[in-house]
Order: structure tokens, then sequence, then C-alpha cells
């Protein structure tokens, strides 16, 4: 089988099943793991990515409006790849090409032999069951059940010590998870669960919104647009920046100007030093095997006692640390 990925988190999908070598094109996006570096690219931006916060956010709202794609698909290059499937998204116009315009070009380029699977989770469920959706789609299922649950025995390791250790606060921790700077978004889909999973709250909690047609577990909690004065008055115990598409090195960059930000000066995570920025890009803003990885990221964060400090390569904090209340103990 010959598999198209256009989307990162489902090119981390099929090479987690062992697929890598039946890929025959991915996405401009797809990085991970470094094997998939070198295969042919289907798609780019048509906006710059490389521009502010601000000025993406107008790009996409301007494009959008104009009902004009953010994306292009390099269709001479699909052609040639000739794949059997193609993996893509439903879920976020602004993550992929959009599901219409694969299966068009699907239809056009190849005839309608390639199958397309097209993943929209939107809880931390969602996200793990995809990993059966591909896997099945592949015709390698039971490969697929065995990979979901390695991916969840660790989250549920993870969630015990990241609990036990919060039970000896006073209280657990709030945390407030910022995908967009500028305006700021404030997480949601998987995050919550994610938090969960790390031993806080999520704050300010999103709002519930019914699940996508496509369907999912639960409701789909979308990243709000939101007020950084909302964020003062969730009082968080610690903020993490992860802006969506952003690596470390990119958030490091224009962090500062948050940091002097009058509101978020103003939040129990300011005055003890716990705010991070952290890779996105790589991690929590993808819904791929490595929200694992985010969870772990985020439970050394919160809990450093338990699980040491988080890897400098994915997070880094942005304020000297002052203790601030109890630790908890170690578990």
């Amino acid at each position: 089988m010959r598999i198209a990925s256009l989307l990162a988190s489902g090119t981390e999908i099929v090479c987690a099943l062992g697929l890598r070598d039946r890929l025959v094109g991915v996405s401009h996006e797809c990085d991970y793991p470094p094997e998939v570096r070198g295969l042919p690219v289907l798609t780019a931006p048509r906006i710059d990515p490389g521009a502010s916060s601000l000025l993406i956010d107008r790009a996409v709202s301007e494009r959008a409006a104009a009902g004009l794609s953010l994306y292009e698909i390099f269709t001479e290059r699909l052609r040639r790849a000739a794949p059997d499937l193609i993996v893509t998204q439903d879920q976020c116009r602004v993550c992929a090409v959009s599901l219409d315009e694969v299966k068009r070009e699907a239809r056009l380029l190849l005839g309608g032999a390639a199958r397309v699977v097209s993943l929209s989770p939107h809880t931390l469920e969602d996200a793990l069951d995809d990993v059966v959706r591909v896997a099945q789609a592949a015709g390698i299922a039971e490969e697929g059940r065995r990979v979901r649950a390695a991916l969840r025995g660790r989250l549920d390791r993870l969630s015990s010590r990241a609990n036990c250790s919060a039970g000896h606060l006073e209280r657990r921790p709030t945390v407030a998870c910022v995908e967009w700077l500028d305006p700021p978004f404030l997480s949601g889909h998987w995050m919550p669960e994610i938090v969960q999973v790390a031993g806080a709250d999520l704050v300010p909690p999103p709002p519930e919104t019914p699940p996508a047609p496509a369907g999912g577990s639960g409701q789909a909690r979308r990243a709000p647009r939101a007020r950084w004065e909302e964020v003062a008055e969730a009082r968080p115990d610690a903020i993490v920046l992860m802006p969506c598409g952003f690596d470390l090195a990119r958030t490091l960059a224009v962090a500062p100007a948050v940091l002097e930000r009058p509101e978020v000066r103003a939040t129990p995570a300011f005055r003890s030093g716990q705010i991070w920025a952290v890779d996105g890009n790589a991690y929590f803003n993808r819904s791929g095997p490595r929200l694992v990885e985010s969870a772990e990221i985020l439970a050394a964060i919160l809990h450093p006692q338990t699980f040491g400090p988080p890897p400098a390569a994915s997070a880094r904090r942005l304020l000297a640390a002052r203790p601030d209340g109890p630790s908890p103990r170690d578990c």
C-alpha cells in the first residue's frame, strides 16, 4: 500500500504503526520522525508562516472570509505519488489542507482509486482512536490496537503519579494554556484532558460545543478567542505558552511581549515564576502519538519534585523560580 499523509499528526501515526516505508508523500509541515524528511512534499501554505502572530491571524481571517484556501496541493506530485491511501483532516481549516480539497484532487487526479481517511479528533480519546482508524485503513488493525493500548498505558501511569503528587497539595494547581498570543486563544480540544492527566486543572475552562459531524467521543471543546483580562481573572498558578505552529525558539522570541502585559504580571503564575514556553508545534498542537509526551512535559513543569525538570529542548521557564506555597511530596 502506498500512503500519502497531508498532516503532521497523520504522518506520526503512520510511522508509529511501522509504516514509514509505505509513505510516498507528506505535507510541508511533516518533520517527525526525522526519517520522513526528504519524502516528496505535496502541500504548501498560501500565507506567510513566518509573519507575526497578528499578521497571520489577519491573513487567515481575510482568506476565510473570501472563501479562499490557506494551502495548495502540488497536483503533479500527488499524481506521481499515486497513493492508495491518503490521510488528511477535517478538524481545522487552519491546520492543513481541507477535506473537500483532498477529495476533489483525489477524484480528478487519481480517478477515485485512493481511499481518503480524514481525522477529526476533538478529545484525547479521539486522538488515540485515530491510531486505530489509520491502522484499519492500512490493513493492520491489530497493530493499531496494540499501539493505542501502549499509549493509553503510558497516560494512565503518568496520571497516577501526577495526581498523587497533586493530592499532597492544599489544592490542585491550575494552568492556563495559550495557543495563540496576538490575539490570545486559549486551549481547547484535548488539552483539558492532557492537563488533568498532568495533575492540574485547565483555567479558564473552554466552552462546550457540539461534536463535529464526523463524530468523536464526548463534547468538542474548541480553542476560544479570549482576552488577557480573562487569563488574569482565572488566577492560574501556571501559564504555558504554546502557540500553534511555533517551535520553542520562536515562542521564546515572542514571549517577552506577554511578560510585559499588566494582566499577566498580576497572576499568581507570574509571582511564582511559573510561566513557561513550550514547543507547541511538536507536541501540544499535534493530535498524534506525541500527545503522551506533551502530558509528560506538562507534568514535569507542574510537579518537578516527582518527574524532574522538563527537557530543555521542549520547555523553558521564562521567569526565575520563586517558591509560592508548599511543595507536594514525591509519588
